[in-house]
């Protein structure tokens, strides 16, 4: 079933003249493509445009992919340059909202901030979401670039680290330790306004356990 397939394969079969094999790699991943692209670049509209983009390049270029290498590293590949060149045309990043969720625009699914355990179920909960998503924004978009861009590869889109070093042409290490000092540097910011280690999802000295990707 054309569904059930590997990105790999499904890349072979559109390259082949299967339309439909296309159409499930989008379905597959445009959710993941579009939160990285949006916090990336901060701009809703924007990143539509740039999610379109980036799967028609995908496509364009479908003839030139070889399985030895994981789709995902190619599709982010060029998300990242399609995000990186807007913002080098000087298109301002705006502010976008962690209680949108992780599914993609108009999807359903849990957001980072409702990640964060509250002290009870329920109303509580949400309150406590309400209460620590704008923080939680502002503390990611305070965290330097090439921090912030390995946090969001990692807990928005879920890409293992290895991916994420050949994305950024980094080695691994270099990844895990970016993303070691993006969780500190989280957790840091969210303390200095009252919320301690303890409430947080995220544990700064593991990066490989701080999410559920692999790595």
């Amino acid at each position: 079933m054309v569904t059930r397939q590997s990105d790999e394969s499904l890349m072979l079969a559109y390259q082949a003249g299967d339309v439909r094999a296309f159409e499930v790699l989008v379905r597959r991943h445009r959710g993941p493509v579009f939160n990285f692209i949006l916090r990336v670049i901060g701009d809703r509209e924007q990143a539509e445009d740039l999610v379109q983009e980036t799967f028609f390049r995908l496509a364009r270029n479908a003839e030139s992919y070889r399985e030895k290498s994981k789709l995902t590293t190619w599709l982010y590949t060029i998300a990242r340059n399609l995000s990186i060149d807007a913002l080098r045309r000087g298109r301002h990043r705006k502010t976008t909202s962690l209680d949108a969720p992780l599914g993609g625009d108009g999807a359903e699914g849990a957001s980072l901030a409702e990640h964060l355990p509250g002290q009870e179920a329920g109303t509580d909960r949400a309150a406590s979401s309400a209460r620590l998503g704008p923080v939680l924004k502002e503390a990611i978009e305070a965290l330097p670039e090439e921090q912030r861009e390995v946090f969001v590869l990692r807990e928005y889109a879920g890409v293992p680290f290895k991916e994420i070093a050949e994305i950024t042409d980094t080695p691994v290490n270099t990844v895990k330790s970016r993303m070691r000092y993006a969780l500190e540097g989280l957790r840091r910011w969210l303390e200095d306004r009252g919320i301690t280690a303890e409430d947080l999802f995220l544990d700064p000295h593991d990066p490989t356990e701080a999410t559920g990707a692999a790595s």
